[in-house]
């Protein structure tokens, strides 16, 4: 049966909830425990100042957002204050070859949400003018500086570029490190001159949603008020998936798998020589997939064990402890069926197809970009068998316009000649969502009680 919350929630935050989907039997002999693990939290709708919150609009002003594309942004961060929950802590900052505060002010730290400071803030976003280059590292490191002034709380950011990082690659490197754990940032690049993976490499260190094409800068408005709308959402911070693992197991891996892919292996916090944390930012009202596999030493036929105990994990805000609000069993057994041991869970390979996916596309898109039509056509026709086996339409159709498919169950295509640049960068960005499955009716066993070792 499923397994339930460990302890109740306080009325201002989500509950939460973990399922795991798995096949336990293995064959005699083998080590390695697949899983997938999916997080539901479900509670009120943060209202006024019910939830310490922050807010940054990072809008990019360097020389090449002059004219169409810079008052468009200003549209735009005009609509994310707006939508600005009442009591909210916020700041615009102004990024170029420096990160300038337009909103308070420099030295101001940020302002609570209200009629005054709102109607302040739109009028400052107003005398924007575009000049200088693009260091993001330096925005983001001014945009933690921000958030160090408020305590804690959920922190989230909107970064707003059409341009390329014109920082030294290591020093980029040394501000992701920097701020990494700090907030949470979604990330958008207008027009086509910026890239895709430096705006990747923010997502990956501040846990964001997955970097955007806004294609048509008119668009820009809209999709400021949905992730300012859905910040506002978040109703707890610095969520934490906790994972046990038995003495002389290894963790292979931890994935985020829905609704985007995104590997946490390399961000885990060690709690105790069996015990790591996973950080996962801040919940609202929503759910989440991860693909977890432990390494576990061979067993005997028959033998059952917790090869893992995973948990939901919400940090100690004013003195208090942590608390754990959810927990679930992943587990191992070895039987000499072959039948039961061979069997793959359907979410499983389902996550597994996707996570391939996407490194599929991206392979794809790379080989594309130096020249190896071979390889191009290789990779994308296995990125478009696998969205078809899976159902992934959306990205199915953003292949379709790099790729002519003869045939979507081979994976046969021919690589189309001239492609829109943007239509390359919305499919690359896109290639790390995916496509959700439903845990099967009923649900496995994975009760939060003890199992023997």
């Amino acid at each position: 049966m499923p397994d339930t919350t460990d302890r109740a929630a306080r009325a201002d935050e989500p509950a939460f909830r973990i399922e795991v989907d798995q096949n336990r039997f293995l064959p005699i002999g083998a080590r390695e425990v697949h899983a997938i693990v999916g997080v539901t939290s479900h509670g009120p709708v943060p209202t006024g100042a019910s939830v310490n919150a922050a807010e940054a609009v990072i809008v990019d002003t360097s020389g090449s957002m002059y004219g169409e594309r810079l008052d468009a942004a200003k549209h735009a961060a005009r609509a994310a204050v707006e939508t600005l929950r009442e009591g909210v802590r916020f700041a615009v900052v102004s990024g170029h070859t420096r990160a300038h505060v337009v909103y308070p002010g420099d030295g101001a730290g940020m302002a609570r949400a209200d009629d005054t400071t709102r109607a302040e803030a739109l009028a400052a976003i107003g005398r924007l003018r575009a000049g200088g280059g693009t260091r993001m590292g330096t925005w983001l490191t001014r945009a933690a500086e921000l958030f160090a002034t408020v305590g804690d709380g959920v922190k989230h950011a909107i970064l707003l570029t059409d341009g390329q990082n014109n920082e030294a690659d290591e020093d980029f490197e040394r501000a992701l490190n920097r701020v990494t754990g700090a907030f949470v940032c979604d990330c958008r690049g207008v027009g086509t001159d910026w890239k895709v993976d430096e705006l990747r490499r923010i997502d990956a260190a501040l846990l964001g949603g997955g970097p955007g094409v806004i294609a048509d800068p008119g668009d820009m408005a809209a999709d400021f008020r949905a992730m300012t709308r859905a910040s506002m959402g978040k109703a707890v911070a610095d969520v934490a998936l906790r994972l046990w693992t038995p003495r002389g197991s290894v963790v292979r891996h931890v994935k985020q798998v829905a609704p985007t892919v995104r590997d946490l292996t390399g961000r885990e916090v060690e709690r105790t020589p069996q015990t790591g944390d996973y950080p996962t930012g801040s919940w609202g009202t929503e759910s989440r997939d991860y693909h977890v596999c432990v390494e576990v030493p061979p067993g005997d036929p028959g033998r059952r064990l917790r090869a893992g105990w995973v948990r939901v994990v919400l940090p100690g805000t004013d003195g208090a402890p942590e608390r754990v609000l959810a927990s679930g069993n992943i587990l191992a057994e070895w039987t000499p069926d072959e039948g039961r041991a061979t069997e793959i869970d359907f979410r499983v390979a389902h996550y597994t197809g996707q996570a391939e996916l996407a490194q599929a596309v991206q392979d794809g898109l790379a080989a594309r970009r130096d020249g190896d039509d071979d390889t191009a056509t290789t990779r994308l026709g296995r990125a478009v068998a696998l969205a078809h086996e899976s159902g992934n339409e959306e990205t199915a159709r953003l292949l379709g316009r790099v790729v002519d498919v003869v045939d979507p169950v081979a994976g046969t295509v021919r690589l189309k000649p001239g492609v829109a640049k943007v239509d390359e960068m919305t499919l690359d960005t896109n290639s790390t969502r995916t496509v959700r499955t439903r845990p099967r009716q009923g649900g496995p066993d994975t009760g939060g009680a003890p199992v023997p070792g």
